[in-house]
């Protein structure tokens, strides 16, 4: 009797420990692309301070082919952004990017920063015409922008215009922000004139 009681407990112990450890791992995973955005923000951001304090190409990890180019400030909650030189698919997965097709921020023309619409640039969403955007490069100065459009573009039918007389900050990620397929044709568009 008892040994059949033990046998037929067995198979139940054992579907709930398969089901934890699967629940476990799409936890894990599921969280580790915010856990990484997090964490190489920090690393950024001391690459950052070392930068500020003097060193050349300050990287944010020993084999990193990029650089923090900006700190970037966003909206009335003051979200505090590192952003990075270079608008890879591999940079995006650690902080927002410059493109550098584009001027930095506070030159004549229109500086370009994009970020993943999950993590870092969820806070767009957030944003409305006549919110404060600010930007500080590395050699201290500093840049304040007002946004004064917000779109959404397809990608197929239009281009962001890089050129211009005064500097233009324009923000851009995916959209729509709660897709559960990432890419597609749709950016959502920040529009700030310096203010």
């Amino acid at each position: 009797m008892r040994r059949a009681i033990c046998q037929s407990w067995r198979p139940r112990v054992l579907a709930m420990i398969v089901a934890l450890v699967i629940g476990t791992v799409c936890l894990v995973d599921g969280c580790w692309v915010y856990a990484k955005a997090l964490l190489a923000q920090e690393l950024i951001g001391a690459a950052w301070q070392r930068s500020r304090a003097g060193e050349q190409d300050a990287k944010p990890w020993w084999w990193a082919d990029t650089r923090p180019v900006a700190k970037l400030v966003i909206g009335r909650g003051a979200r505090e952004l590192m952003v990075l030189e270079g608008a890879s698919g591999r940079n995006l997965a650690f902080g927002p990017v410059h493109d550098a097709a584009s001027v930095l921020p506070g030159r004549p023309g229109n500086s370009v920063i994009e970020g993943h619409r999950d993590t870092h640039f969820r806070v767009l969403r957030e944003l409305k015409p006549g919110d404060p955007i600010s930007v500080e490069l590395s050699d201290g100065k500093r840049f304040s922008f007002v946004v004064v459009d917000l779109r959404v573009a397809d990608i197929r039918q239009s281009r962001i215009s890089l050129g211009g007389e005064r500097p233009r900050l324009t923000l851009v990620t995916c959209y729509p922000f709660d897709a559960i397929r990432a890419g597609g044709p749709l950016r959502y568009v920040v529009t700030a004139e310096q203010g």
